[in-house]
């Protein structure tokens, strides 16, 4: 469960970090070299220490990785300078929590306790109260409706990676082999730097779409993008997703992601600080009950090993 609430942290860091990039750069473009960043770091680690591209289950984390960090994180990215950090991460991870919950009980019959349940749902519950102040008027209804389509299609993507990953954990354990989550984090991450990088030079030398934001002094904007780019691919796919797969080799998808759910909440006073969002009353009692919810989860996840 740590690693559920390190990832947590670490994720609200990435939205704020990430929406600003991609305001500067674009979001496919801020995308990929967040990507690009966090796999060298990644690569290092698990070729030096770790499994590296080796494993029973590569080809498993590597197609959770196209899909979760690829076409997931594309439509994220895309959601972010229309929406929003904190609509557009309540939207990914509030819908992804009861659809990965939903896909992982088809696939590997993986069920919930009834207390297990209640508590995701009070996290979820909480979140969308916290998040859903009337933000959305303050925004032109067709940017509205396009950003949470991307938004769907990101929390889609998130929810099926996240069950591939808990797959190819299960994999990796049927032929007898220990794979760490950084590893684990580096195999998901090629697949997703390779469907990226193949979007941005499709993309490249046209705008994907008018909301995105350019600065008309391409330098300056490069400059001003770097620290956020770095800092949202160290706090997002570097360590953020390493603690987000530690969490998923021990837990279900359907506690996992309910308590990834309250990242939203944690951007509160992150968008307080960076993007002058002053949050309502509203979205502290939100905020509060979700991270009951959490707390929750974590409590009954523990007593019941």
């Amino acid at each position: 469960m740590l690693g559920a609430f390190l990832a947590t942290i670490l994720f609200s860091i990435s939205a704020i970090s990430g929406n600003r990039a991609s305001k500067l750069l674009g979001g496919t473009e801020a995308n990929f070299w967040r990507l690009v960043f966090a796999t060298v770091m990644l690569g290092a680690v698990a070729h030096a220490f770790g499994a590296g591209l080796s494993g029973a289950s590569f080809i498993t984390f590597f197609i959770s990785g196209c899909i979760g960090f690829g076409i997931g994180d594309l439509s994220l990215f895309q959601a972010l300078p229309r929406i929003g950090s904190r609509l557009s991460v309540m939207l990914v991870l509030c819908l992804s929590s009861p659809i990965a919950a939903l896909l992982e009980w088809l696939w590997m019959r993986t069920a919930l306790t009834p207390l297990q349940i209640a508590s995701a749902i009070i996290v979820l519950a909480g979140a969308g109260i916290a998040l859903a102040p009337g933000d959305h008027l303050r925004i032109p209804r067709p940017t509205l409706i396009i950003g949470t389509v991307f938004g769907f299609i990101a929390a889609l993507c998130q929810a099926l990676g996240a069950v591939l990953s808990r797959q190819a954990f299960e994999l990796a354990n049927a032929h007898g082999q220990d794979i760490d989550p950084i590893s684990a984090a580096y195999q998901r991450i090629v697949g997703g730097v390779l469907v990226t990088g193949l979007f941005l030079l499709l993309l490249k030398g046209r705008s994907f779409a008018r909301a995105e934001v350019r600065s008309p002094d391409r330098v300056g904007a490069l400059r001003k993008a770097l620290p956020l780019v770095i800092l949202n691919g160290l706090s997002g796919p570097a360590l953020g997703v390493s603690c987000y797969q530690w969490a998923l080799k021990h837990a279900p998808t359907g506690i996992v992601l309910p308590i990834v759910a309250t990242t939203p909440v944690m951007i509160i006073p992150l968008s307080l600080w960076l993007e002058h969002e002053r949050p309502s009353k509203r979205s502290l009692l939100g905020g509060i009950i979700a991270v009951l919810g959490a707390v929750a989860l974590a409590t009954i996840r523990t007593a019941g090993k």
